[in-house]
Formats: structure tokens, sequence, C-alpha cells
């Protein structure tokens, strides 16, 4: 494995040929995340359709889902989870609840206030985007040992940590 090269190694060359002068290491290793982002947004669509889903639908669905029984949050905890603004939120739950995939109920703590409730449907979607997320998601790490997974997970919530402030 050592002696291949990919694409990121071929631009990086011709780099240093026209401007040694430059530490092109970032490019490395960012280009490299740059290029499997868009393998695993692709792959991520893919598994989000065959569940017949719209990725901003599987962010709240899968925020409701995450959040156990009775599988329900207020629009303020999904605003939080999945960061866009009040109008967008809700838009998106009215579009869910067209669709019937989540339900609006008072909130018996506060009669003010409204829980949004992922209904049996729903449920069933995203258990179904979920599995097939995490064996498309495996076919994208299939040339890496458990080792190197967990070695580079590390390293990643390394460097993520400095942006999630």
């Amino acid at each position: 494995m050592a002696n291949e090269h990919d694409e990121v190694d071929r631009i990086v060359e011709a780099w240093n040929r026209q401007r040694p002068d430059l530490d092109f290491s970032p490019l490395e290793v960012l280009s490299r995340v740059d290029r499997l982002s868009r393998h695993l947004d692709h792959s991520r669509r893919d598994a989000f359709r065959r569940s017949e889903l719209e990725p901003w639908e599987w962010d709240v669905l899968s925020a409701l889902r995450r959040a156990g029984e009775p599988f329900q949050l207020t629009p303020k905890q999904l605003l939080q989870q999945t960061l866009v603004s009040s109008g967008t939120m809700t838009n998106r739950i009215d579009r869910l609840v067209g669709r019937r995939l989540v339900r609006r109920e008072a909130d018996p703590a506060d009669g003010r206030s409204v829980l949004v409730v992922l209904t049996g449907d729903g449920k069933t979607r995203v258990d179904a985007a979920i599995t097939r997320l995490v064996d498309a998601e495996a076919v994208l790490l299939a040339g890496l040992t458990r080792t190197d997974r967990e070695r580079l997970a590390t390293l990643l919530r390394k460097l993520s940590l400095g942006f999630d402030l």
C-alpha cells in the first residue's frame, strides 16, 4: 500500500514542483477529507432515498428516535440538535406531519407548549434508514482494520473538537 498513489498525491506532487516553497501537508489531509466527504454524502443520500427520506427529514426523525421512548422532543430541542432556524424547523415539522411521520401533541408538563412525536411509520423509516446508513458506511471503511478505524476516529475527534465550541 505504501507505493499506491491517489489523485491527491498527484495534485500535491504537481504543486510541489511548481511551488516548492510551500508546505502542502494540509492539502494532503483535507483534500482527502473533502473527497471522502463527497463519497459519504452520496452514500448517505442513497441510504435515505431507499427509505424514502430526504436528508433534512432524516435529521429530524433521527433526533426523535435517539431520544428514546416515547420518541418525543420539543421544537426547541429539535432546533438545538439540528442547528436550523425556528422558521425552518416549523416548516420541516409541518411537512413531516403532512407525511404522517411525526405528530404534534400538547405538552402535558406545559399546556402552552407542544411536543413533536415520532409516529409508527416515522420510526419504521428511520430504523430502516439507520440500518442502511450503517451498512453503507461500513462499506466505505472496509479497507481499514478496526484498529485503523479507532485511530482515525480519535484523530478526527481531536481535530473536530477545535470547531465544536
